[in-house]
């Protein structure tokens, strides 16, 4: 005998077997619009052919014309037959179902990959057998080599029977989704109803001749109502509408009284604006140069004409404001009733002020008694609100007093 040949008989006869490479298959089905997890609310992977079989049967007999649920059976008959084979060449074999996301795209390749990682820290495989149902598996087949070998892909097609009374009954069961599902019905349904309706009313009426021009204004109205989205508002506004809430009643009448006040505000500036310009029309100036010599009177004739209503739609904006602070307790309450009393003791101050700017030759008497009686209330207003507040400090508390 050569030495060679010697050498290598003693090599395999103390080389130990756990040496030598186990064969570790993993037949793994793949899912991935996870119709397991949304159809059967099963947790994935499942790993195990008893796990794997309460899976697909839960999946069947939740939707026995699902094909994932047939892989699956497929992947399980696939694992039985290899078992003994592997088994009996002391290797081992395993099988193991994974999912997707129905949303599809990279959440869906992300979840694959994270389940198949799982997977093989269970059961670290030498090679897999691929079952899928035909659908992505361009998708799915990289996804799986880049981790193991993958040595066979199996693609479970259903097969149907192609009769005609099966074809029938699938054209009544889509052609009921079209009639049932409005997302459909309205376009392939209403559409050419409303149509038909319009063709009826002009024949009725002997007017065929405007039949494509009717047509025209169909079509265009509900291709501006889709390409604008105006439906979809109308929806949003309708849903808006129904699921209102009014805000609470001191809420209500501080909005209204804002409103209310500015609206008074403005008819106030208006006045104002109307009595400078029917004064400039009585009294037109002979030259731009003199419109500085008039302005005292213009400024006169605005503050006459609009004082009163900005006097009380500042008051009315600060009731409203009041009422709104009485009812959620705020301090802020004392403050703004004495602006209120100091703004409508503004009104004969600015209304002297007014005649005097018209007719610079008036006595300022009443000027000057009106500014001392509007400090005097003004005075008394403030110091009687600080009373208030101090006396009801603990009613008037507000949100910045912690209970």
């Amino acid at each position: 005998m050569k030495v060679a040949e010697y050498l290598a008989r003693i090599g395999e006869e103390v080389m130990p077997k756990s040496a030598k490479k186990v064969e570790r298959l993993l037949v793994l089905c793949v899912d991935r619009d996870d119709d397991l997890g949304v159809k059967g609310g099963i947790k994935t992977p499942v790993l195990g052919r008893e796990e794997n079989i309460k899976a697909a049967t839960t999946l069947i007999l939740r939707d026995p014309e699902e094909a994932d649920a047939n892989a699956m059976f497929e992947a399980i008959r696939i694992y039985d037959r290899l078992n003994e084979e592997v088994t009996d060449a002391n290797g081992k074999c395993q099988i193991a179902t994974i999912t997707g996301s129905e949303l599809g795209g990279v959440g869906a390749d992300r979840k694959l990959v994270s389940e198949l990682t799982g997977v093989l820290k269970e059961f670290p495989a030498s090679d897999v057998v691929l079952v899928t149902d035909g659908y992505g598996d361009e998708a799915v087949l990289p996804l799986v080599e880049s981790r193991v070998p993958v040595t066979s892909v199996r693609r479970l097609v259903i097969t149907h029977n192609k009769s005609v009374e099966e074809t029938v009954t699938l054209f009544f069961r889509y052609l009921k989704i079209l009639f049932e599902n409005p997302r459909y019905s309205r376009v392939l349904i209403g559409l050419p109803g409303l149509l038909l309706i319009v063709l009826a009313i002009l024949a009725a009426q002997g007017w065929l001749f405007y039949t494509w021009i009717a047509f025209l204004i169909v079509l265009g109205a509900f291709f501006f109502v889709k390409g604008f989205g105006i439906d979809k508002m109308a929806r949003d506004l309708h849903k808006w509408v129904s699921e209102y809430s009014p805000p609470p009643f001191s809420v209500q009448i501080a909005g209204f009284s804002t409103i209310a006040g500015v609206l008074l505000v403005a008819i106030g500036s208006y006045l104002g604006a109307f009595e400078v310009n029917s004064y400039l029309i009585q009294n037109p100036p002979p030259d731009p140069g003199q419109l500085l010599a008039i302005l005292p009177s213009l400024v006169g004739e605005f503050i006459s004409g609009a004082i009163a209503l900005l006097v009380i739609g500042i008051c009315v904006f600060l009731s409203g404001r009041v009422t709104l602070w009485f009812f959620e307790r705020d301090p802020k309450l004392w403050r703004t009733i004495a602006s209120m009393v100091a703004a409508a003791c503004s009104y004969p101050i600015f209304h002297e002020t007014s005649q005097i700017l018209i007719n610079p030759s008036l006595e300022y008497t009443n000027l000057v008694i009106a500014i001392i009686a509007s400090i005097i209330l003004t005075v008394t207003a403030v110091l009687t609100t600080n009373l208030l507040h101090r006396k009801y400090a603990k009613v008037f508390a507000g949100k910045n007093v912690k209970k």
